[in-house]
């Protein structure tokens, strides 16, 4: 048996909601039921009905059987409705939770993590992941006794049933109404996860010819050597079997990897610049501006700047990117890892939703793959993530030196990034620059010192 040892007075909410293994510390049955009557104490009302309702979805995790039935027990505790959905995508919970005017949403997900973790994320009356201000007033009332309902005024659970031809619908708006995929192969990966079920079925009713992978969840296989985070098996796929182009989700399918018909990746950054540049000629881009983050390549940078389009760059995380759009009023965000936010469609990133505008886009180029998704040229990057490691040694003098003296040596032909993770334990570092040897030199050197500064401080 394991104890439960989190202290409710630690941070509780990371970068992306709560995450962690489950009954391995704060994520447990316990956790979940507390949030759920702080969180439903603190949003009832919120939605300005007559009745408060929470919609709760989840992914594939064998632990999402445990922790959605603890989550419907403390919301009705405290007199929400609770709408539980079964395995949707985290943005079809985005977008439910405003159009059936919930008082707030959860995604039981720890998104691309294996099986063993899980999380959740909360969403607003409008749809918008929480900020970092009212994630706190949740876990101030977490401390405290909630105020229950009295007998008559309990909530209720159900179950919504038309949950995934609701969200299908809404991600087919991407398209004009004459517009689909026929003609198109394509692979799509599922992940085993969120999107195991409206994913084959929204491209099937937009006429494309769909080859699955990974749409056979068992509770322990989410993420498992599938998905955006082990790609290659869909690339693979894509050139064995002569698609136009590969799509592999995340567990809960509001991120998406894409492969060329050659069965090669295609980054993150270069499906960015696809959609900027199609924006731009078609007057949508508003502000002429794209929001990236501070791991965005700079070959996107460079690109965006040739066609005269300016990049801002956040903090990671697709709440900073969208933060940052909502506050500029512009419309196309996302990240290297593949989330990438058209806030003219939806208020989170939806991988389905990106795949659908992208493969439109490449059938009406009329282009392969290989050719239309690469439109520049991207600076060699390299990426570390170093372990066991405490995350204050980044504050370390001798660290601090380091970086800074390696940032001076690439000056403005690169970049250093080290930054400790806000989803798992680790730091990661990450270096940019024209010559390849000079990545690798950096990144090892900066290593080195974190791993030598860290085990000398533990021998104090």
């Amino acid at each position: 048996m394991i104890k439960t040892t989190f202290n409710f007075n630690d941070r509780l909410f990371g970068t992306d909601g709560i995450r962690g293994t489950v009954n391995g510390g704060k994520v447990n049955a316990l956790m979940a039921v507390n949030l759920a009557m702080a969180a439903g104490e603190y949003f009832y009302g919120k939605a300005g009905t007559k009745k408060s309702r929470v919609l709760i979805g989840k992914d594939t995790r064998l632990s999402g059987y445990m922790l959605e039935p603890a989550l419907v027990a403390g919301f009705t505790s405290v007199g929400l409705d609770a709408i539980t959905t079964g395995p949707l995508p985290t943005p079809a919970i985005a977008h439910l939770t405003r159009v059936l005017r919930c008082d707030l949403g959860v995604m039981i997900s720890a998104s691309h993590n294996p099986y063993e973790d899980n999380g959740l994320k909360l969403f607003g009356a409008d749809g918008y992941k929480l900020s970092d201000e009212v994630e706190n007033k949740i876990q101030l009332r977490m401390a405290n006794s909630p105020l229950l309902a009295k007998s008559p005024d309990l909530g209720r659970a159900r179950r919504m049933e038309d949950g995934i031809g609701r969200y299908i619908e809404f991600i087919k708006q991407v398209l004009t109404k004459s517009d689909d995929l026929t003609g198109m192969k394509v692979v799509l990966d599922c992940a085993n996860g969120a999107g195991y079920k409206v994913g084959p079925e929204v491209f099937f009713e937009l006429g494309a010819e769909v080859v699955t992978i990974g749409t056979e969840p068992n509770g322990m296989n989410i993420n498992c050597e599938c998905g955006a985070m082990f790609p290659d098996q869909m690339a693979e796929k894509t050139k064995l079997q002569l698609a136009d182009i590969g799509i592999a989700l995340d567990g809960d399918a509001d991120r998406v990897i894409f492969s060329d018909e050659e069965g090669q990746i295609i980054h993150g950054d270069h499906i960015i610049a696809v959609l900027a540049k199609e924006m731009k000629l078609s007057k949508q881009l508003l502000q002429n501006q794209v929001i990236g983050t501070s791991m965005s390549n700079l070959g996107l940078e460079f690109f965006l700047d040739s066609i005269n389009i300016n990049l801002h760059r956040t903090n990671v995380g697709d709440r900073y990117i969208l933060d940052k759009m909502i506050k500029s009023k512009t419309n196309l965000g996302g990240e290297p890892s593949g989330h990438i936010l058209l806030t003219d469609y939806a208020k989170t990133g939806d991988g389905l939703l990106t795949a659908i505008k992208i493969i439109s886009l490449l059938k009406k180029s009329g282009l392969k793959a290989s050719k239309y998704l690469r439109p520049f040229k991207l600076v060699p990057q390299s990426l570390k993530n170093i372990r066991n490691i405490d995350k204050n040694i980044l504050q370390n003098n001798v660290v601090k030196q380091m970086i800074f003296n390696e940032e001076r040596r690439l000056g403005v032909n690169g970049r250093v990034l080290v930054r400790a993770s806000g989803t798992e334990d680790l730091i990661r570092i990450m270096v940019e620059s024209k010559n390849q040897k000079q990545v690798q030199e950096i990144i090892e050197n900066i290593a080195s010192t974190i791993v030598e500064q860290n085990n000398f401080e533990k021998d104090k």
